[in-house]
């Protein structure tokens, strides 16, 4: 069978989940967060690799899907995306506002599309924007419709919502502001400028790169926007995403902090809640008030997540990340030690939240449409956007609940 381009990207991200462990991080010699357009890295430039990178440094991977979504990995990534006029524009009409409800949530389409996008503003992340209704919105919409984090371990919690009431609706609308779902957004210089980096097969071999920059500007432009570079071609059927030019107009995800400020934006947080079962975040205000939810991956197997009362101790941007062998399960204690240089691509991404229990703590990702479909080395794991939003909210002394 041949693998296009799309099998090579999913190969590659779910291969590089077998880095992510929860380790020692410095924030130092960094280079820009991957929420930027524009990184600020040494200035040398590589070609993207389309190689998927070897595992053979680690030896025996315990990572494995989730058995609570393994379906929904499946669904959650993007599909092979047509070109027909047809399907752009019904996947351009995410701004058509619902007039009939209860409304069904299709699997895929303009409906989907629009709910993630509103979601995304109003603080409720359905994680990836893709146009795929899978667990992780449906998830954020529940919680949306509740804001209550004392029902947060209830069954119905854990149910995916395919239906949407007018009342839900009107408030999501309210919540995420009157902005289009959709926007028109120019590709600048500075957007083409890089650095773009060829990242390496081996982690030693990475330890020697300046960065672990965006590989290209279309993978920089689609996590700006929350999104897949697949969901980009579908939404502008007529530019070449590996062809990007300064001048050219994308139409795009609305979800870059255009909007005004939420009134959640300024009520203190109280605390963090961490579902190890339910695979999500939730920062509450002091009446236990859902005020953000982050879908999240946890730890599993051989490297669950810790259980109990902690706090924030630390927050470090573009962090470097230090490859201890005997801290992954899998992975001979004989393996030399090796230090990763920061950057979007890093096992960690651009943000580390260290928690009062050494080696662990909350942290970006490389690979976004994982989140919530598969296992962590025990740390939390959240996109990169979500990450960084969540650095804003917290300090040192937060307090960290994991149940």
């Amino acid at each position: 069978m041949t693998r296009t381009p799309a099998l090579r990207s999913l190969r590659a991200a779910l291969a590089l989940l077998l880095l992510a462990a929860c380790i020692e991080i410095k924030d130092e010699d960094a280079p820009a967060s991957k929420t930027s357009a524009q990184p600020n890295a040494p200035s040398t430039a590589t070609p993207v690799s389309e190689t998927a990178p070897d595992t053979a440094d680690i030896s025996a991977p315990s990572y494995a899907l989730s058995a609570l979504d393994t379906a929904g990995l499946a669904q959650q990534l993007p599909p092979e995306l047509a070109d027909s006029a047809t399907k752009t524009s019904r996947i351009s009409s995410a701004d058509a506002p619902l007039t009939k409800f209860p409304a069904k949530i299709l699997g895929r389409g303009p409906v989907p599309l629009q709910l993630q996008i509103l979601l995304d503003r109003s603080n409720f992340s359905p994680g990836i924007v893709d146009g795929t209704w899978g667990s992780n919105a449906a998830k954020a919409l529940a919680f949306f419709a509740s804001s209550d984090a004392a029902a947060a371990d209830t069954s119905s919690m854990s149910k995916q919502r395919s239906t949407i009431d007018r009342a839900t609706y009107d408030r999501l609308r309210a919540a995420a502001g009157s902005e289009p779902a959709l926007r028109k957004y120019t590709i600048t210089e500075s957007d083409l400028s890089g650095p773009f980096v060829k990242i390496p097969d081996s982690v030693y071999q990475q330890a020697k790169l300046p960065c672990l920059c965006y590989s290209t500007a279309a993978e920089a432009i689609a996590e700006r926007f929350h999104t897949t570079q697949k969901l980009l071609a579908q939404l502008n059927p007529g530019i070449t995403l590996d062809n990007l030019r300064a001048g050219a107009v994308l139409t795009v995800p609305n979800v870059d902090n255009e909007r005004q400020a939420s009134a959640t934006d300024s009520i203190p947080i109280a605390r963090l809640i961490v579902s190890r079962t339910g695979f999500w975040t939730h920062a509450v205000d002091a009446s236990g008030r859902i005020l953000f939810h982050f879908p999240s991956t946890l730890g599993a197997g051989y490297d669950p997540s810790p259980s109990g009362d902690f706090k924030i101790v630390s927050v470090a941007h573009n962090p470097k990340f230090h490859y201890q062998p005997k801290l992954f399960a899998e992975v001979p204690d004989t393996k030399p030690e090796a230090r990763l240089p920061a950057g979007p691509n890093s096992p960690v991404g651009v943000v580390w939240i260290g928690l009062s229990k050494p080696h662990y703590g909350i942290h970006g990702t490389s690979a976004p449409e994982t989140i919530g479909y598969a296992n962590s080395h025990g740390c939390v794991r959240l996109t990169n956007w979500d990450a960084q939003q969540l650095s804003d909210l917290v300090e040192s002394g937060t307090p960290v609940v994991f149940r």
